[in-house]
């Protein structure tokens, strides 16, 4: 490795830090689906997040997920144990695209040290937990904490994005509108603000 190689690996290590840790969400990109946005704690040199267990679910049948803890949904992400991911993180300030990072996606054991120390990080960052006081036990026994860990350059950086938007089309949803708006709208609007 050259000097400048060096140099600009230690840039792009500092800048995922410090971006991942001021981001109160991170864009993850798994091995299928889009990408989704998901709160997260930067915790011991990694990206953590709690979310829904990819187990099986024995109630339900062969091949059902347990889904439905409450907490982030991951499965349809394919973030599994020994997998990656591409990490997004955009700028808080300008709220556009700072950095990407290709990630090493590890689950951790329930009950082990490091999920345990992980998990006292995400509850301070879990708001409006209806459990709070339980959220380890329900964590541990239907949810997923994983760690995203960067493995390699940023392929994204400022210097190093690509030429093309990235926007993507709404998803289909019944709150769409699909006729225009009544043309009797905006002055019943004004009428409003006078009285």
């Amino acid at each position: 490795m050259t000097e400048e190689t060096v140099s600009q690996a230690l840039l792009d290590q500092a800048l995922v830090e410090e971006a991942t840790k001021k981001s109160g969400l991170i864009w993850v990109r798994g091995a299928t689906g889009p990408a989704r946005a998901l709160w997260h704690v930067w915790h011991d040199g990694a990206a953590c997040l709690v979310g829904d267990s990819a187990a099986e679910d024995p109630e339900r049948g062969a091949g059902a997920r347990r889904t439905g803890s409450g907490e982030q949904p991951l499965a349809a992400l394919g973030l599994v144990d020994g997998g990656t991911a591409t990490v997004t993180v955009r700028s808080k300030d300008k709220g556009g695209r700072l950095v990407a990072w290709p990630a090493e996606v590890r689950e951790l054991p329930p009950g082990s040290e490091e999920w345990q120390t992980t998990v006292e990080e995400l509850k301070g960052k879990r708001l409006n937990a209806p459990d709070a006081d339980t959220i380890a036990e329900r964590w541990a026994r239907e949810c997923r904490v994983l760690r995203l860990t960067p493995a390699g350059e940023a392929v994204q950086r400022p210097g190093l994005m690509p030429d093309d938007s990235h926007a993507a089309p709404p998803a289909a949803s019944p709150a769409i509108t699909r006729r225009p708006a009544p043309a009797a709208l905006p002055k019943l609007l004004r009428r409003g603000r006078k009285g």
